[in-house]
């Protein structure tokens, strides 16, 4: 099968449903960017595509960083002077500062305000927030439990280890025709934020489930690996087979109601970004595109100078860019099945236009060619309009000089992707064109 046929038979909304079902179970695990937690969510993630984990230990330069030791916690709370938990970790994995180090203690609420973290502004939902890099201990919760705490003694536990250990990434590798590569990369490092982390793993976990079972031009690496210091990791150890990466994509955010949001890779004028921004053109559905900035996930470490791979990002609604960001509202109910099936047949579209691209030189150079006698053309003349389709063949043949692509062409005619592969594939079953090799555009 190919990824044309695959896209013809797309299953639709179950696919949606299923990719929820699967950030449901996903949800309740504390992931960090080390610990038992991250390794549980790729053990889910391995039942569903062939992922190989991958272990990083303690202490491993990798450029400019050390991979930190890694944070694992058992439990936390805090309970009143009546022995009732009033912030309780087992109930929200959220209500705990990420890599708090360990502590059991009673003190006065004075002496814990500086350890707890709200967000007046939101008074019912508990903050998101970390200390990876420097060592300190507290305790997010909503506003409205705060301003609900009376003066006297709590208890305060948070039962956790930060050790030398390991830090781990999954990767799937499906092999191509070529050693030309497509990265698909997603941050998998988050606790229970549905829409910033899960729906970015269950998109590229999906995308790798389908790709796996149709015929690949290229060579597809899906890598889940923790924020920032995951793809400097992942960098480092494959600097040389970094090169191999002609096309890339950083999935995140992809489960909310918004219009997508396609934000360029440093190079700003690659193949996929021309790729990604016209597929979304012809989509007929409102979108938005962004020029590359050195601020956001991991395409800031793809995309920096050493490296400066040709990867993109496409998400829904950007980071930062939803009040329920880094929040306990971005939950289950935030992220919708119909969107997530969208943001799966949108990346599916991507990389299918990606495998078809190619670059052919015509046979017939001299004048257009006679398409009524190969059964190309339609057999009444005199006509006023101009079939879609009739008009794509012209396109492919006047363009088709061995240094356009079929992407090319399409941005020139201004007609979808689709329209143009398929008139190259008609004028190809009659002998009107052959392909040509060209220098990828780096």
């Amino acid at each position: 099968m190919t990824i044309l046929e695959l896209q013809r038979t797309f299953p639709g909304l179950q696919t949606g449903k299923s990719m929820h079902r699967l950030a449901t179970e996903l949800y309740p695990l504390c992931r960090s960017i080390t610990g038992n937690g991250f390794r549980d969510s790729l053990a889910i993630l391995g039942r569903e595509v062939p992922l190989n984990v991958v272990d990083v230990p303690t202490g491993t330069k990798v450029f400019d960083w050390t991979i930190p030791q890694e944070w694992n916690i058992r439990d936390a709370y805090i309970k009143n002077s009546q022995g009732e938990k009033v912030v309780d970790f087992t109930r929200l994995n959220l209500h705990v500062l990420q890599y708090s180090v360990p502590i059991r203690e009673t003190m006065t609420l004075a002496e814990l305000r500086p350890h707890l973290f709200t967000l007046p502004e939101h008074p019912d939902w508990v903050p998101y927030r970390t200390s990876y890099y420097k060592k300190n201990w507290g305790f997010c919760l909503s506003q409205k439990v705060l301003d609900s705490l009376e003066e006297g003694q709590y208890e305060v536990c948070i039962d956790s280890t930060l050790a030398d250990g390991r830090l781990s990434y999954g990767e799937i590798v499906l092999p191509g025709a070529t050693a030309d590569e497509i990265l698909i990369s997603c941050h998998s490092c988050h606790p229970s934020l549905a829409n910033d982390n899960l729906s970015g793993m269950v998109v590229a976990t999906s995308l790798a489930r389908l790709l796996a079972g149709v015929e690949r031009r290229y060579t597809y690496r899906f890598v889940f690996i923790p924020g920032a210091i995951g793809s400097i990791a992942w960098l480092a150890r494959h600097k040389e087979e970094a090169l191999k990466i002609k096309h890339g994509l950083v999935v995140a955010c992809v489960g909310d109601p918004g219009p997508l949001t396609y934000k360029k890779s440093r190079r700003g004028d690659a193949e996929i970004d021309r790729a990604a921004v016209h597929v979304m053109e012809h989509s007929g559905e409102p979108f938005n595109v962004k020029d590359f900035s050195p601020y956001g996930y991991d395409e800031r470490q793809y995309c920096s100078p050493g490296f400066n791979l040709a990867v993109g990002s496409l998400t829904r609604t950007p980071h930062g860019q939803f009040p329920e960001y880094h929040t306990s509202a971005d939950n289950l109910d935030f992220i919708r099945p119909a969107s997530l099936e969208h943001s799966l047949q949108t990346y599916l579209s991507i990389v299918g236009l990606l495998e078809k691209n190619r670059v052919y030189l015509s046979l017939n150079p001299y004048c257009e060619p006679q398409l009524g006698k190969r059964g190309l053309y339609r057999s009444m003349g005199g006509q006023t309009d101009e079939p879609a389709n009739e008009l794509a063949l012209l396109w492919v043949l006047n363009l088709s000089d061995g240094q356009h692509s079929l992407l090319d062409i399409a941005e020139r005619a201004g007609l979808p992707f689709a329209l143009i592969a398929g008139a190259a594939d008609a004028l190809l079953a009659v002998d009107l064109l052959r392909e040509q090799a060209m220098e990828a555009k780096r």
